[in-house]
């Protein structure tokens, strides 16, 4: 079965591996000086969170917690 939309995924994953020769450090890098930059501009650039056990556990209390965010 082939679904458009995991077609369009996997070909945007492909480019940015391409993009960055499948190196995920540099990727990494990237993204590092992306949010350095965003800073930088004055956006509020938000920490993953510190205790992580405390997070929703299941991908309908996952929903259901951003939907509470909003």
């Amino acid at each position: 079965m082939t679904d458009e939309i995991m077609m369009e995924v996997h070909a945007i994953k492909d480019a940015i591996g391409a993009k960055y020769g499948n190196n995920l450090d540099a990727l990494f890098k990237e993204i590092q000086l992306g949010e350095a930059r965003l800073k930088a501009a004055g956006v509020q650039v938000l920490a993953p969170p510190v205790n992580p056990e405390n997070l929703p556990n299941t991908a309908l209390q996952r929903t259901r917690f951003a939907h509470r965010l909003i």
